[in-house]
């Protein structure tokens, strides 16, 4: 699979996933998508990141903001893992042992 392929197979999971969380009540906000290596350093030199290979590099990780029906912030677990649930290779930073990352949504390449 061509890293294309997997950017789109990552693109449809994202739409499914909106989907879903819309289906279950909650709004949502973006942040970052696509990071230029600058600002994973950035990131890793301000410890809001452990390793310098991110999926966001290659555009296969986004990180998402959700939003109860009381305008609060909220990182549900159901749906970290209705994204784990798409795909094999999908993982969801709230999951994460070592170092949790809530917003964060990536197809690992």
């Amino acid at each position: 699979m061509t890293l294309r392929q997997r950017q789109s197979a990552f693109a449809r999971d994202i739409v499914k996933l909106l989907a879903r969380a819309t289906e279950l009540g909650f709004e949502y906000t973006f942040g970052e998508f696509e990071r230029p290596i600058e600002m994973q350093r950035a990131h890793m030199a301000a410890g809001r990141s452990k390793t310098i290979n991110s999926n966001h590099l290659v555009r296969c990780a986004a990180d998402i903001h959700f939003f109860n029906a009381n305008g609060t912030l909220c990182y549900p677990p159901e749906i970290g893992a209705y994204w784990e649930s798409l795909d094999a290779k999908n993982s969801w930073g709230g999951n994460w042992q070592s170092f949790k990352d809530a917003p964060h949504f990536e197809r690992r390449v």
